[in-house]
Protein backbone atom coordinates (compact mmCIF):
# COMPACT_ATOMS: atom_id res chain seq x y z
CA UNK A 1 0.00 0.00 0.00
CA UNK A 2 1.45 3.73 -0.43
CA UNK A 3 2.60 5.96 1.98
CA UNK A 4 0.73 7.92 4.13
CA UNK A 5 1.35 10.87 1.72
CA UNK A 6 -0.75 9.27 -1.00
CA UNK A 7 -3.74 10.80 -1.78
CA UNK A 8 -7.24 9.13 -3.20
CA UNK A 9 -10.17 11.50 -4.40
CA UNK A 10 -13.38 9.08 -4.12
CA UNK A 11 -15.69 10.91 -6.82
CA UNK A 12 -12.73 10.02 -9.42
CA UNK A 13 -13.97 6.76 -8.78
CA UNK A 14 -17.92 7.08 -8.74
CA UNK A 15 -20.17 6.26 -10.99
CA UNK A 16 -22.86 9.37 -12.56
CA UNK A 17 -26.37 8.50 -11.40
CA UNK A 18 -28.08 6.94 -13.98
CA UNK A 19 -30.85 9.46 -15.51
CA UNK A 20 -31.79 6.97 -17.91
CA UNK A 21 -33.20 4.83 -15.73
CA UNK A 22 -34.79 7.34 -13.13
CA UNK A 23 -36.41 9.61 -15.45
CA UNK A 24 -38.71 8.03 -17.71
CA UNK A 25 -40.83 9.76 -20.77
CA UNK A 26 -42.16 6.67 -21.72
CA UNK A 27 -46.00 6.46 -21.14
CA UNK A 28 -47.08 4.76 -18.44
CA UNK A 29 -48.70 1.12 -18.38
CA UNK A 30 -52.43 1.38 -19.40
CA UNK A 31 -53.31 -0.21 -16.52
CA UNK A 32 -51.39 2.04 -14.18
CA UNK A 33 -52.87 2.79 -10.21
CA UNK A 34 -54.09 6.17 -10.50
CA UNK A 35 -53.63 8.79 -7.12
CA UNK A 36 -54.27 12.33 -6.95
CA UNK A 37 -51.48 12.62 -4.73
CA UNK A 38 -48.46 10.16 -4.02
CA UNK A 39 -46.04 10.74 -1.56
CA UNK A 40 -42.76 8.42 -2.23
CA UNK A 41 -41.48 7.30 1.35
CA UNK A 42 -43.38 6.59 4.24
CA UNK A 43 -41.00 8.14 6.76
CA UNK A 44 -42.30 10.96 9.37
CA UNK A 45 -42.68 13.51 6.30
CA UNK A 46 -44.64 11.73 3.91
CA UNK A 47 -46.87 10.43 6.28
CA UNK A 48 -47.58 13.80 8.12
CA UNK A 49 -48.17 15.44 4.55
CA UNK A 50 -50.83 12.34 3.87
CA UNK A 51 -52.38 13.31 7.07
CA UNK A 52 -52.51 16.85 6.69
CA UNK A 53 -54.12 16.27 3.08
CA UNK A 54 -56.51 14.14 3.84
CA UNK A 55 -57.70 16.19 6.99
CA UNK A 56 -58.21 19.04 4.09
CA UNK A 57 -59.99 17.23 1.78
CA UNK A 58 -62.43 15.49 4.51
CA UNK A 59 -62.97 19.06 5.93
CA UNK A 60 -63.35 21.08 2.41
CA UNK A 61 -66.04 18.42 1.49
CA UNK A 62 -67.77 18.21 5.05
CA UNK A 63 -67.88 21.84 4.21
CA UNK A 64 -69.35 21.76 0.67
CA UNK A 65 -66.38 21.65 -1.28
CA UNK A 66 -66.10 20.32 -5.14
CA UNK A 67 -62.94 18.31 -4.62
CA UNK A 68 -64.81 14.59 -3.88
CA UNK A 69 -62.70 11.37 -3.40
CA UNK A 70 -59.26 12.54 -4.22
CA UNK A 71 -57.02 9.26 -3.62
CA UNK A 72 -53.62 9.75 -2.04
CA UNK A 73 -51.35 7.37 -1.59
CA UNK A 74 -48.31 6.43 0.18
CA UNK A 75 -45.42 4.24 -1.21
CA UNK A 76 -42.72 2.75 1.11
CA UNK A 77 -39.53 0.38 0.02
CA UNK A 78 -39.67 -0.83 3.54
CA UNK A 79 -41.72 -4.57 3.98
CA UNK A 80 -43.75 -2.39 6.86
CA UNK A 81 -43.44 1.15 8.42
CA UNK A 82 -40.95 1.72 10.25
CA UNK A 83 -38.46 -0.66 9.58
CA UNK A 84 -36.18 1.52 7.91
CA UNK A 85 -36.13 4.50 9.86
CA UNK A 86 -33.34 5.23 11.72
CA UNK A 87 -32.92 8.36 13.91
CA UNK A 88 -31.42 9.61 17.27
CA UNK A 89 -33.81 10.68 18.48
CA UNK A 90 -34.77 13.51 20.48
CA UNK A 91 -37.54 15.39 18.91
CA UNK A 92 -38.83 19.13 19.46
CA UNK A 93 -42.66 18.21 19.23
CA UNK A 94 -43.95 21.54 17.45
CA UNK A 95 -45.46 19.94 14.32
CA UNK A 96 -46.87 16.97 16.33
CA UNK A 97 -48.66 19.30 18.23
CA UNK A 98 -49.66 21.13 14.84
CA UNK A 99 -50.45 18.30 13.04
CA UNK A 100 -52.57 16.97 16.01
CA UNK A 101 -54.27 20.06 17.85
CA UNK A 102 -56.62 17.53 19.59
CA UNK A 103 -53.94 15.94 21.27
CA UNK A 104 -51.58 16.03 24.10
CA UNK A 105 -47.83 15.25 24.65
CA UNK A 106 -49.00 12.52 26.45
CA UNK A 107 -50.88 11.00 23.76
CA UNK A 108 -48.05 10.98 21.32
CA UNK A 109 -45.93 7.89 20.73
CA UNK A 110 -43.09 9.43 22.87
CA UNK A 111 -40.55 7.18 25.74
CA UNK A 112 -40.01 10.03 27.93
CA UNK A 113 -39.62 13.83 27.80
CA UNK A 114 -35.89 14.68 28.39
CA UNK A 115 -35.11 15.24 31.91
CA UNK A 116 -31.22 15.97 32.35
CA UNK A 117 -28.75 16.21 30.16
CA UNK A 118 -24.76 16.24 30.17
CA UNK A 119 -22.32 17.28 27.60
CA UNK A 120 -18.84 15.68 27.64
CA UNK A 121 -15.57 16.62 26.26
CA UNK A 122 -13.70 12.85 25.73
CA UNK A 123 -10.03 12.33 25.61
CA UNK A 124 -8.89 8.20 25.64
CA UNK A 125 -9.43 7.37 28.58
CA UNK A 126 -11.45 10.59 30.62
CA UNK A 127 -14.54 12.57 30.13
CA UNK A 128 -14.58 16.06 30.93
CA UNK A 129 -18.00 17.28 31.38
CA UNK A 130 -18.48 20.70 29.69
CA UNK A 131 -21.58 23.38 29.19
CA UNK A 132 -24.61 22.42 27.19
CA UNK A 133 -24.11 24.86 24.03
CA UNK A 134 -27.11 26.45 23.38
CA UNK A 135 -28.04 24.76 20.62
CA UNK A 136 -28.04 21.47 22.18
CA UNK A 137 -29.95 21.79 24.96
CA UNK A 138 -33.07 19.77 25.26
CA UNK A 139 -35.29 20.93 27.71
CA UNK A 140 -39.40 20.26 26.73
CA UNK A 141 -38.19 18.41 24.08
CA UNK A 142 -39.25 14.56 24.04
CA UNK A 143 -36.83 11.26 23.80
CA UNK A 144 -38.85 8.76 20.96
CA UNK A 145 -38.00 5.91 18.73
CA UNK A 146 -38.72 7.09 14.67
CA UNK A 147 -39.94 3.52 14.52
CA UNK A 148 -42.46 4.01 16.70
CA UNK A 149 -43.45 7.38 15.65
CA UNK A 150 -43.63 6.62 12.00
CA UNK A 151 -46.20 3.15 12.79
CA UNK A 152 -48.21 5.56 15.05
CA UNK A 153 -48.33 7.78 12.09
CA UNK A 154 -48.86 5.54 9.37
CA UNK A 155 -51.99 4.11 11.71
CA UNK A 156 -53.41 7.74 11.82
CA UNK A 157 -53.27 8.37 8.26
CA UNK A 158 -55.29 4.71 7.03
CA UNK A 159 -57.80 5.96 9.50
CA UNK A 160 -58.29 9.00 7.45
CA UNK A 161 -58.34 6.89 4.41
CA UNK A 162 -54.30 7.45 2.84
CA UNK A 163 -53.45 4.09 0.93
CA UNK A 164 -50.55 2.80 2.03
CA UNK A 165 -48.84 0.87 0.21
CA UNK A 166 -45.43 -1.32 1.61
CA UNK A 167 -42.59 -3.41 -0.05
CA UNK A 168 -43.16 -1.08 -2.93
CA UNK A 169 -39.53 1.20 -3.75
CA UNK A 170 -40.34 3.74 -6.70
CA UNK A 171 -37.60 2.96 -8.95
CA UNK A 172 -38.16 5.92 -11.64
CA UNK A 173 -40.12 8.59 -11.97
CA UNK A 174 -42.50 9.39 -15.35
CA UNK A 175 -42.24 12.58 -17.08
CA UNK A 176 -44.11 14.11 -20.14
CA UNK A 177 -42.14 17.02 -20.71
CA UNK A 178 -41.02 18.98 -17.75
CA UNK A 179 -43.93 17.37 -16.01
CA UNK A 180 -43.50 14.48 -13.28
CA UNK A 181 -46.84 12.27 -13.66
CA UNK A 182 -45.92 9.39 -11.31
CA UNK A 183 -43.39 6.70 -10.78
CA UNK A 184 -43.00 2.88 -11.37
CA UNK A 185 -41.81 0.85 -8.88
CA UNK A 186 -38.71 -1.55 -8.20
CA UNK A 187 -39.84 -4.93 -9.65
CA UNK A 188 -39.11 -7.92 -7.27
CA UNK A 189 -37.80 -11.99 -7.38
CA UNK A 190 -35.37 -11.32 -10.39
CA UNK A 191 -32.40 -13.64 -10.09
CA UNK A 192 -28.86 -12.97 -9.37
CA UNK A 193 -28.59 -12.27 -13.09
CA UNK A 194 -30.99 -9.73 -13.44
CA UNK A 195 -33.56 -12.29 -15.37
CA UNK A 196 -36.95 -13.28 -14.12
CA UNK A 197 -36.51 -15.89 -11.36
CA UNK A 198 -39.56 -18.42 -10.40
CA UNK A 199 -41.31 -15.42 -7.71
CA UNK A 200 -41.22 -12.53 -9.99
CA UNK A 201 -43.36 -9.98 -9.96
CA UNK A 202 -42.86 -6.94 -12.68
CA UNK A 203 -43.08 -3.04 -11.81
CA UNK A 204 -45.53 -1.63 -11.32
CA UNK A 205 -46.76 1.90 -12.69
CA UNK A 206 -48.79 4.49 -10.26
CA UNK A 207 -49.86 7.50 -11.82
CA UNK A 208 -50.46 10.88 -10.00
CA UNK A 209 -51.09 14.77 -10.10
CA UNK A 210 -48.97 15.44 -7.85
CA UNK A 211 -45.91 13.68 -7.03
CA UNK A 212 -44.16 14.06 -3.15
CA UNK A 213 -40.64 13.17 -2.27
CA UNK A 214 -40.01 12.11 0.78
CA UNK A 215 -37.59 9.34 0.70
CA UNK A 216 -35.72 10.31 3.30
CA UNK A 217 -31.84 11.01 3.35
CA UNK A 218 -29.97 11.03 0.07
CA UNK A 219 -33.35 10.63 -1.76
CA UNK A 220 -32.41 9.33 -5.15
CA UNK A 221 -35.12 10.40 -7.07
CA UNK A 222 -34.93 13.74 -5.56
CA UNK A 223 -31.28 13.66 -6.64
CA UNK A 224 -32.40 12.68 -10.23
CA UNK A 225 -34.93 15.59 -10.26
CA UNK A 226 -33.00 17.93 -9.51
CA UNK A 227 -30.49 17.33 -11.98
CA UNK A 228 -32.43 16.19 -14.76
CA UNK A 229 -33.96 19.86 -13.84
CA UNK A 230 -30.57 21.18 -13.64
CA UNK A 231 -31.93 22.79 -9.83
CA UNK A 232 -28.69 24.74 -8.27
CA UNK A 233 -27.67 25.28 -4.52
CA UNK A 234 -24.87 27.51 -3.29
CA UNK A 235 -23.46 24.72 -1.65
CA UNK A 236 -22.93 20.86 -2.44
CA UNK A 237 -24.80 19.12 -0.04
CA UNK A 238 -22.88 17.33 2.67
CA UNK A 239 -23.30 13.98 4.77
CA UNK A 240 -22.35 12.17 8.06
CA UNK A 241 -22.73 8.66 8.67
CA UNK A 242 -24.43 7.60 12.01
CA UNK A 243 -24.18 4.31 13.54
CA UNK A 244 -26.88 3.68 16.28
CA UNK A 245 -27.05 0.59 18.65
CA UNK A 246 -29.66 -0.19 21.41
CA UNK A 247 -29.07 -1.71 24.48
CA UNK A 248 -30.93 -3.69 27.04
CA UNK A 249 -29.14 -2.55 30.53
CA UNK A 250 -28.82 -3.32 34.40
CA UNK A 251 -28.01 0.14 35.18
CA UNK A 252 -30.47 2.75 33.96
CA UNK A 253 -29.57 5.95 32.24
CA UNK A 254 -30.90 8.94 33.88
CA UNK A 255 -29.98 11.81 31.24
CA UNK A 256 -30.06 12.51 27.47
CA UNK A 257 -25.60 12.41 27.02
CA UNK A 258 -23.96 14.15 23.82
CA UNK A 259 -20.04 13.86 23.62
CA UNK A 260 -17.46 15.68 21.68
CA UNK A 261 -14.02 14.66 21.03
CA UNK A 262 -12.49 11.19 21.05
CA UNK A 263 -12.74 8.56 19.29
CA UNK A 264 -13.74 10.64 16.64
CA UNK A 265 -10.35 12.55 15.15
CA UNK A 266 -9.68 15.87 15.60
CA UNK A 267 -9.83 16.49 11.54
CA UNK A 268 -13.38 15.33 11.10
CA UNK A 269 -16.68 16.88 12.44
CA UNK A 270 -18.48 14.44 14.82
CA UNK A 271 -20.13 13.12 17.95
CA UNK A 272 -22.06 10.54 19.86
CA UNK A 273 -25.66 10.37 21.38
CA UNK A 274 -26.76 8.24 24.57
CA UNK A 275 -30.89 8.79 25.46
CA UNK A 276 -32.73 7.17 27.76
CA UNK A 277 -35.37 4.85 26.31
CA UNK A 278 -37.12 3.53 29.33
CA UNK A 279 -35.46 2.15 32.67
CA UNK A 280 -33.60 -0.90 31.08
CA UNK A 281 -33.38 0.23 27.65
CA UNK A 282 -30.69 2.97 25.88
CA UNK A 283 -30.17 4.19 22.97
CA UNK A 284 -26.49 5.25 21.70
CA UNK A 285 -24.59 6.56 18.44
CA UNK A 286 -21.89 7.84 17.00
CA UNK A 287 -22.24 9.99 13.91
CA UNK A 288 -19.25 11.38 12.09
CA UNK A 289 -19.07 13.97 8.47
CA UNK A 290 -18.46 11.78 5.25
CA UNK A 291 -15.91 14.24 4.68
CA UNK A 292 -13.29 12.59 6.92
CA UNK A 293 -9.72 12.49 5.69
CA UNK A 294 -8.65 9.08 5.71
CA UNK A 295 -9.44 6.00 3.87
CA UNK A 296 -9.01 3.95 6.78
CA UNK A 297 -11.50 6.30 8.79
CA UNK A 298 -14.34 3.77 9.66
CA UNK A 299 -17.44 5.04 11.76
CA UNK A 300 -18.69 1.36 13.14
CA UNK A 301 -15.14 0.89 14.79
CA UNK A 302 -15.17 4.05 16.20
CA UNK A 303 -18.38 3.45 17.86
CA UNK A 304 -17.10 -0.29 18.89
CA UNK A 305 -13.85 1.78 20.16
CA UNK A 306 -15.74 4.03 22.45
CA UNK A 307 -17.69 1.49 24.10
CA UNK A 308 -14.57 0.84 25.46
CA UNK A 309 -14.31 4.03 27.28
CA UNK A 310 -15.32 4.36 31.03
CA UNK A 311 -18.27 6.43 30.51
CA UNK A 312 -19.83 4.29 28.32
CA UNK A 313 -18.36 0.76 29.26
CA UNK A 314 -19.66 1.29 33.05
CA UNK A 315 -23.31 1.30 31.88
CA UNK A 316 -23.37 -1.16 28.77
CA UNK A 317 -20.90 -4.17 29.80
CA UNK A 318 -23.55 -6.07 31.98
CA UNK A 319 -26.13 -5.57 29.22
CA UNK A 320 -26.87 -7.00 26.19
CA UNK A 321 -27.07 -4.88 22.19
CA UNK A 322 -30.25 -5.91 20.57
CA UNK A 323 -30.83 -4.17 17.49
CA UNK A 324 -28.26 -2.18 15.66
CA UNK A 325 -28.41 -0.06 12.25
CA UNK A 326 -26.85 3.09 10.08
CA UNK A 327 -27.87 6.13 8.11
CA UNK A 328 -26.45 9.48 6.42
CA UNK A 329 -27.55 12.59 7.71
CA UNK A 330 -27.48 15.40 5.22
CA UNK A 331 -25.78 18.38 6.89
CA UNK A 332 -25.11 20.81 4.47
CA UNK A 333 -27.85 22.82 6.03
CA UNK A 334 -29.70 26.16 4.61
CA UNK A 335 -26.95 26.52 1.86
CA UNK A 336 -26.77 23.48 0.43
CA UNK A 337 -31.12 23.67 0.08
CA UNK A 338 -31.93 23.02 -3.73
CA UNK A 339 -33.03 27.04 -4.91
CA UNK A 340 -36.67 24.57 -6.02
CA UNK A 341 -37.79 22.44 -4.47
CA UNK A 342 -41.15 22.24 -6.30
CA UNK A 343 -41.80 21.54 -10.31
CA UNK A 344 -44.86 20.80 -12.53
CA UNK A 345 -46.35 18.30 -10.44
CA UNK A 346 -43.70 16.86 -8.14
CA UNK A 347 -42.31 18.10 -4.79
CA UNK A 348 -39.49 17.45 -2.48
CA UNK A 349 -39.65 17.37 1.45
CA UNK A 350 -38.20 16.23 4.42
CA UNK A 351 -34.32 15.18 4.43
CA UNK A 352 -34.54 14.92 0.42
CA UNK A 353 -34.37 18.47 0.99
CA UNK A 354 -31.92 18.51 3.03
CA UNK A 355 -34.23 20.15 5.97
CA UNK A 356 -31.40 19.34 8.97
CA UNK A 357 -30.38 21.56 11.63
CA UNK A 358 -27.09 19.73 12.46
CA UNK A 359 -26.04 22.06 15.68
CA UNK A 360 -29.13 21.35 17.38
CA UNK A 361 -28.96 17.64 15.88
CA UNK A 362 -32.45 17.99 14.86
CA UNK A 363 -34.68 17.37 11.43
CA UNK A 364 -37.99 15.31 12.51
CA UNK A 365 -40.16 18.35 13.03
CA UNK A 366 -38.67 20.18 10.15
CA UNK A 367 -39.72 17.03 7.99
CA UNK A 368 -42.93 16.54 9.65
CA UNK A 369 -43.64 20.68 9.03
CA UNK A 370 -42.13 20.13 5.30
CA UNK A 371 -44.90 17.87 4.66
CA UNK A 372 -47.42 19.84 5.92
CA UNK A 373 -46.62 22.65 3.99
CA UNK A 374 -46.84 20.30 1.10
CA UNK A 375 -50.21 19.21 1.84
CA UNK A 376 -51.20 23.17 1.70
CA UNK A 377 -49.86 23.58 -1.47
CA UNK A 378 -51.07 20.59 -3.01
CA UNK A 379 -54.68 20.77 -1.50
CA UNK A 380 -54.59 24.58 -3.25
CA UNK A 381 -53.15 23.30 -6.28
CA UNK A 382 -56.33 20.78 -6.84
CA UNK A 383 -58.73 23.21 -5.57
CA UNK A 384 -57.57 25.30 -8.96
CA UNK A 385 -57.32 22.10 -10.76
CA UNK A 386 -53.85 23.79 -11.55
CA UNK A 387 -50.53 21.63 -10.07
CA UNK A 388 -48.00 23.43 -12.54
CA UNK A 389 -44.78 24.75 -10.91
CA UNK A 390 -46.39 27.85 -10.48
CA UNK A 391 -49.43 26.65 -8.57
CA UNK A 392 -46.87 24.55 -6.04
CA UNK A 393 -44.58 27.64 -5.74
CA UNK A 394 -46.49 28.13 -2.72
CA UNK A 395 -44.79 25.34 -0.98
CA UNK A 396 -41.49 26.66 -1.14
CA UNK A 397 -43.00 30.43 -0.20
CA UNK A 398 -44.11 28.31 2.97
CA UNK A 399 -41.30 26.75 3.74
CA UNK A 400 -38.91 29.96 3.17
CA UNK A 401 -41.27 31.87 5.53
CA UNK A 402 -41.21 29.05 8.04
CA UNK A 403 -38.77 28.36 11.38
CA UNK A 404 -38.06 25.48 9.20
CA UNK A 405 -35.47 28.21 7.04
CA UNK A 406 -35.36 30.68 10.04
CA UNK A 407 -33.26 27.96 12.16
CA UNK A 408 -31.43 26.98 8.91
CA UNK A 409 -30.59 30.25 8.30
CA UNK A 410 -29.41 31.47 11.69
CA UNK A 411 -26.89 28.35 11.61
CA UNK A 412 -25.71 28.31 8.08
CA UNK A 413 -22.50 28.19 8.54
CA UNK A 414 -21.57 25.98 11.57
CA UNK A 415 -21.41 22.65 10.16
CA UNK A 416 -19.46 24.50 7.28
CA UNK A 417 -16.98 25.69 9.57
CA UNK A 418 -15.45 22.30 10.66
CA UNK A 419 -15.08 21.74 6.70
CA UNK A 420 -13.09 24.66 6.55
CA UNK A 421 -11.31 24.85 9.69
CA UNK A 422 -9.69 22.60 12.47
CA UNK A 423 -11.38 21.25 15.53
CA UNK A 424 -11.03 24.37 17.63
CA UNK A 425 -10.38 26.65 15.64
CA UNK A 426 -14.45 25.82 14.22
CA UNK A 427 -15.75 25.57 17.13
CA UNK A 428 -14.62 28.93 18.11
CA UNK A 429 -16.59 30.43 15.00
CA UNK A 430 -19.14 28.28 15.96
CA UNK A 431 -19.50 29.77 19.38
CA UNK A 432 -19.27 33.27 17.93
CA UNK A 433 -22.32 32.16 15.22
CA UNK A 434 -24.36 31.13 18.18
CA UNK A 435 -24.21 34.38 20.34
CA UNK A 436 -24.05 36.22 17.06
CA UNK A 437 -26.92 34.20 15.04
CA UNK A 438 -25.00 33.48 12.81
CA UNK A 439 -23.96 37.07 11.44
CA UNK A 440 -20.42 36.53 12.77
CA UNK A 441 -18.06 35.62 11.10
CA UNK A 442 -20.36 36.69 8.08
CA UNK A 443 -20.20 35.48 4.61
CA UNK A 444 -21.42 32.10 3.53
CA UNK A 445 -18.75 29.74 3.80
CA UNK A 446 -17.91 27.81 0.53
CA UNK A 447 -17.96 23.70 1.41
CA UNK A 448 -17.21 21.11 -1.09
CA UNK A 449 -18.91 17.94 -1.46
CA UNK A 450 -17.51 15.02 0.30
CA UNK A 451 -16.48 12.93 -2.54
CA UNK A 452 -14.25 15.71 -3.59
CA UNK A 453 -12.20 15.50 -0.08
CA UNK A 454 -8.60 13.99 -1.05
CA UNK A 455 -8.19 11.19 1.25
CA UNK A 456 -4.97 10.01 2.72
CA UNK A 457 -4.21 6.41 2.01
CA UNK A 458 -3.38 4.76 5.33
CA UNK A 459 -3.49 1.34 6.76
CA UNK A 460 -6.15 0.46 9.22
CA UNK A 461 -5.61 -0.42 12.72
CA UNK A 462 -6.55 -3.85 13.70
CA UNK A 463 -9.81 -4.25 15.51
CA UNK A 464 -10.88 -7.54 17.41
CA UNK A 465 -14.12 -7.63 18.19
CA UNK A 466 -15.36 -9.31 21.39
CA UNK A 467 -18.63 -10.00 20.22
CA UNK A 468 -19.93 -9.23 24.05
CA UNK A 469 -19.43 -5.01 23.73
CA UNK A 470 -18.32 -4.81 20.52
CA UNK A 471 -19.22 -6.17 17.32
CA UNK A 472 -17.97 -6.66 13.81
CA UNK A 473 -19.92 -5.72 11.33
CA UNK A 474 -21.60 -8.79 9.89
CA UNK A 475 -22.69 -9.09 13.62
CA UNK A 476 -23.89 -5.78 13.32
CA UNK A 477 -25.79 -6.74 10.52
CA UNK A 478 -27.50 -9.54 11.89
CA UNK A 479 -28.75 -7.43 15.37
CA UNK A 480 -30.47 -4.70 12.06
CA UNK A 481 -33.20 -7.95 11.06
CA UNK A 482 -31.31 -7.76 7.38
CA UNK A 483 -33.57 -10.20 5.67
CA UNK A 484 -32.92 -9.47 2.18
CA UNK A 485 -32.32 -12.44 0.18
CA UNK A 486 -28.60 -13.66 -0.87
CA UNK A 487 -29.74 -13.92 -4.72
CA UNK A 488 -30.45 -10.43 -4.89
CA UNK A 489 -29.40 -8.83 -7.98
CA UNK A 490 -26.71 -5.91 -7.19
CA UNK A 491 -28.41 -2.75 -6.79
CA UNK A 492 -25.22 -1.28 -6.46
CA UNK A 493 -23.39 0.58 -9.33
CA UNK A 494 -19.47 0.25 -8.94
CA UNK A 495 -17.41 2.78 -11.17
CA UNK A 496 -14.39 2.82 -12.83
CA UNK A 497 -10.58 2.17 -12.05
CA UNK A 498 -10.98 0.79 -8.64
CA UNK A 499 -7.74 0.05 -7.06
CA UNK A 500 -7.10 -1.88 -4.11
CA UNK A 501 -6.60 1.69 -2.28
CA UNK A 502 -10.22 2.12 -3.14
CA UNK A 503 -11.38 -1.41 -2.20
CA UNK A 504 -10.16 -0.69 0.76
CA UNK A 505 -11.69 2.68 1.49
CA UNK A 506 -15.26 1.57 0.43
CA UNK A 507 -14.63 -1.25 2.96
CA UNK A 508 -14.13 1.17 5.73
CA UNK A 509 -17.04 3.77 4.60
CA UNK A 510 -19.60 1.16 4.62
CA UNK A 511 -20.64 -0.03 8.41
CA UNK A 512 -22.71 -3.27 6.94
CA UNK A 513 -19.72 -5.01 5.85
CA UNK A 514 -20.98 -4.87 1.92
CA UNK A 515 -17.48 -4.06 1.05
CA UNK A 516 -14.87 -6.38 1.31
CA UNK A 517 -10.71 -5.93 -0.43
CA UNK A 518 -9.41 -9.37 -1.09
CA UNK A 519 -6.12 -8.68 -2.68
CA UNK A 520 -6.30 -6.68 -5.41
CA UNK A 521 -9.88 -6.46 -6.05
CA UNK A 522 -12.92 -5.28 -4.35
CA UNK A 523 -15.59 -8.35 -3.55
CA UNK A 524 -19.60 -6.94 -3.07
CA UNK A 525 -21.82 -8.35 -1.22
CA UNK A 526 -25.08 -6.74 -1.49
CA UNK A 527 -27.44 -8.68 0.31
CA UNK A 528 -25.76 -6.98 3.41
CA UNK A 529 -26.75 -3.11 2.60
CA UNK A 530 -29.40 -1.86 4.79
CA UNK A 531 -29.94 1.27 2.99
CA UNK A 532 -27.65 4.02 4.75
CA UNK A 533 -26.59 5.53 1.55
CA UNK A 534 -23.17 5.97 2.77
CA UNK A 535 -22.21 4.24 -0.40
CA UNK A 536 -23.84 6.67 -2.60
CA UNK A 537 -22.28 9.32 -1.11
CA UNK A 538 -18.65 8.18 -1.81
CA UNK A 539 -18.81 5.23 -3.88
CA UNK A 540 -20.75 3.05 -5.57
CA UNK A 541 -24.73 4.76 -6.40
CA UNK A 542 -27.09 2.94 -4.57
CA UNK A 543 -30.07 2.43 -6.79
CA UNK A 544 -34.01 1.16 -5.43
CA UNK A 545 -34.08 -2.69 -4.94
CA UNK A 546 -36.95 -4.94 -4.08
CA UNK A 547 -39.67 -4.28 -1.98
CA UNK A 548 -39.25 -5.30 1.60
CA UNK A 549 -34.65 -5.79 1.18
CA UNK A 550 -33.17 -3.68 4.09
CA UNK A 551 -32.77 -3.80 7.45
CA UNK A 552 -36.35 -4.65 10.08
CA UNK A 553 -35.89 -2.12 12.40
CA UNK A 554 -37.92 -2.43 15.50
CA UNK A 555 -37.25 0.31 17.80
CA UNK A 556 -34.32 2.43 15.77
Amino acid sequence: MPGSQAKLLPSAHQAPLPLERLILTERPDAEAVPMDVLFVGGGPAGLAGAIALARLVKADNEAGGNLGDIQIGVLEKAGALGEHSLSGAVVNPVAMRTLFPELKDKDFPFRAPVGGERVYFLTGSRAVRIPTPPTMQNHGYQIASLCEIVRWLGEKAEGLGVNIFTGFPAASLFAEGQRVTGVRTAPSGLARSGDPGSDYAPPTDITAQITVLAEGTRGTLAQAYLEWQKVASDNPQIFALGVKEIWETLKPLDAVVHTLGWPVPKDCFGGSFMYPLSRNLVALGLVVGLDYKRTSDDVHEMLQQMKLHPLFRDLLESGEMVEWGAKTIPEGGYYALPKRRHGDGVMIVGDSAGFVEVASLKGIHYAMQSGMFAARAAFDALKKKDTSSASLKEYDAMVDGSFIAKDLHSRRNMRLAFQESNFYFAGFKAGLMTVTGGALPGGKITSHPDAAVPREVTPPQPFVPDGKLTFSKLDAVFKSGNATRDDVPSHLIVGPDITPEVAELYTHMCPAGVYERDGERLVVSPANCIDCKATDVLGPRWTPREGGSGPKYRQM
